[in-house]
């Protein structure tokens, strides 16, 4: 495990923009060669609240794309919502702000080898990161289809973008205020029945985790997760973020989704048994 956060540093970025998309807030850092060693489903941890802040803990942050090019040399995008105290400022700071962040960590997403026909699932704006793992997987000739859920249409995180990045987009909203009424997971049975699937990639609400991976294990499709468990210190030492998992040994152990994921087999996540006290 030595490798993971091999690669990471602390640094002080500039916010380069912040814009408002929706319900949530697109920001884009400067953060210079860092941007290099990043990959999809890396994520950043971040100091907030200010000098003379309470607010203690760092918050981790899934990057949604990077960029190497361009004036500034190495740029990261965060897709942030505004729901707690330590968001709330955050997608309160102005353009030339700068934030003290350390990046990139965690366990990235597994990227084919050879051109796979891949699904990605996204929830809300846990959708984020898998428009940069959409380009990946294109630039590997792969074919990417995307599927976009939430409660509301208002909840769905940038779907104009989501389909200049895939080959085809389907959305889903639970009250049908846009897209097809119904879930993300309701087509996802025939789709690996017709074989149109050889990989599932997955962000989101961790119960549609654990319903894509009931469907994919039924179908002996791969399915990789990110994961959304609350980290404290994203680092691996506060041991706040672990899930049972099955090893190789056929044992189950307790592990930190912040190092040993966010990225994980959702084969292998016993899901019945997250959050549930040992």
């Amino acid at each position: 495990m030595s490798y993971i956060n091999s690669k990471a540093e602390q640094i002080s970025s500039t916010i380069l923009s912040n814009k408002r998309v929706g319900q949530y807030h697109q920001i884009l850092l400067n953060v210079g060669a860092v941007v290099k060693h990043c990959r999809p489903g890396n994520f950043v941890v971040m100091s907030v609240g200010g000098e003379n802040s309470s607010l203690i803990l760092r918050r981790a942050f899934a990057i949604s794309r990077t960029s190497d090019r361009g004036e500034y040399g190495g740029t990261l995008e965060l897709i942030v919502a505004p729901h707690g105290s330590g968001s709330r400022w955050l997608c309160s700071q102005p353009e030339g702000a700068t934030v003290d962040l350390v990046a990139p960590l965690g366990t990235p997403f597994g990227i084919p080898t050879t051109p796979v026909q891949a699904l990605l699932i996204g929830g809300g704006y846990g959708s984020a990161p898998l428009f940069g793992l959409a380009e990946v997987l294109k630039s590997r000739g792969c074919r990417v289809d995307m599927i976009l859920g939430a409660s509301t249409s208002a909840k769905i995180y940038a779907p104009l973008e989501g389909k200049r990045s895939v080959s085809s987009l389907k959305i889903y909203t639970e009250d049908g205020s846009t897209g097809i009424m119904g879930k993300v997971i309701d087509p996802l049975a025939q789709l690996c029945e017709l074989g149109e699937v050889d990989v599932i990639y997955s962000c989101g609400p961790m119960g549609m985790l654990a319903a894509i991976s009931t469907i994919a294990q039924t179908h002996e499709v791969i399915h990789q997760c990110a994961v959304e468990e609350s980290m404290a210190c994203g680092v691996g030492i506060c041991m706040t973020c672990v899930l049972p998992v099955l090893k190789d040994d056929g044992t189950i152990s307790m592990l930190r989704s912040c190092i040993d994921g966010p990225v994980m087999d959702g084969a292998r996540v016993q899901w019945a048994s997250v959050g549930q006290s040992s």
